[in-house]
């Protein structure tokens, strides 16, 4: 960790400066919210593995996405509800840098696992008499994995350069949790070359699978269009609208986040985004795929229906 050139010990995250009140109001809407964003992921995941209708490539994903969804707000949330009761808000270094490594890995491995399944519906509706073949469990497990493993490696890289660095002040985060470009500021030193990595981390965990994900959304629209009846149209679009609606919201805060150059006029404004990416994302999610998910909701009725008939 820079043995001797590592001088601070501890960090304050400034969070939100407002008025007391306020504060205890912040933390009530955002219990609530964490809390949803639990519940409803959790219920997402539980009726993937309770329903053997869901047992398909679409809820495996989908699956992997619920879970990460709920370590990606549990890494950062906690600590910032408990900021808000706290005056001190203080983090020591090195939980603040395994939160700022946690936060990248969940960040990359849910981009990665959104491509996956943009994958999944292109060979669903431009392939479907070769679906089972392609989409197999193997292929499944394999995607699934390599997004896992490539997000924690991409996070890995930013905070192995991260510790090379000397942190000597100032002390103070301004942002609610230790995110990268907010921690890079207590270095004093050159952070060039972490900026560049950065940028090409973001590159590769934004801008190519997102053009990767317009590219099969294009084959998907061209093949709809395609469908002779208007049934048969409407079903393939309503299993593809809810994934449309999860990667705009992500991808779209994500490029403004890291993609737009940096200014002291965009720091308040990067916390409100970074705050929605963290809770009201991984929030929204489940509630998207249930509203907007005929199956989900089927498979949700039964599981009501079986624990009446207990």
């Amino acid at each position: 960790m820079g043995g001797n050139q590592t001088w601070i010990t501890e960090v304050t995250l400034l969070g939100f400066q407002v008025d007391p009140a306020l504060e205890l109001f912040l933390f009530g809407l955002f219990s609530l919210f964490y809390t949803i964003t639990l519940l409803g992921n959790g219920v997402i995941l539980g009726l993937i593995c309770l329903d053997s209708r869901l047992h398909t490539p679409m809820y495996f994903f989908l699956s992997h996405l619920a879970i990460t969804d709920m370590f990606y707000a549990s890494n950062n949330v906690p600590k910032m509800l408990a900021n808000l009761l706290n005056q001190k808000r203080t983090i020591s270094f090195v939980p603040c840098i395994v939160q700022t490594f946690l936060y990248l890995a969940f960040a990359a491995t849910e981009c990665l696992i959104l491509v996956a399944m943009s994958y999944d519906r292109y060979v669903a509706i431009c392939c479907p008499l070769q679906y089972t073949i392609i989409m197999s469990w193997r292929v499944c497990a394999i995607l699934a994995v390599t997004s896992w493993a490539c997000g924690f490696i991409v996070s890995l890289v930013h905070v192995i350069l991260l510790l090379s660095l000397p942190f000597c002040g100032p002390r103070a985060v301004n942002h609610l949790f230790c995110e990268i470009l907010s921690v890079l500021k207590l270095a004093c030193a050159d952070t060039w070359v972490n900026q560049v990595v950065l940028f090409a981390g973001s590159v590769f965990v934004l801008v190519v699978p997102l053009c990767l994900m317009l590219v099969s959304y294009t084959h998907i629209l061209w093949a709809i269009l395609k469908i002779q009846s208007k049934e048969g149209r409407r079903k393939a679009f309503s299993t593809c609208s809810s994934h449309l609606c999860v990667v705009g919201l992500f991808f779209g805060i994500a490029m403004v986040v890291y993609m737009v150059p940096d200014s002291k006029q965009r720091e308040e404004q990067e916390k409100m985004l970074s705050l929605f990416h963290s809770l009201f994302n991984p929030m929204l999610n489940p509630l998207i795929y249930s509203l907007r998910n005929a199956q989900v909701k089927d498979a949700f009725l039964r599981a009501l229906q079986k624990k009446r008939c207990m």
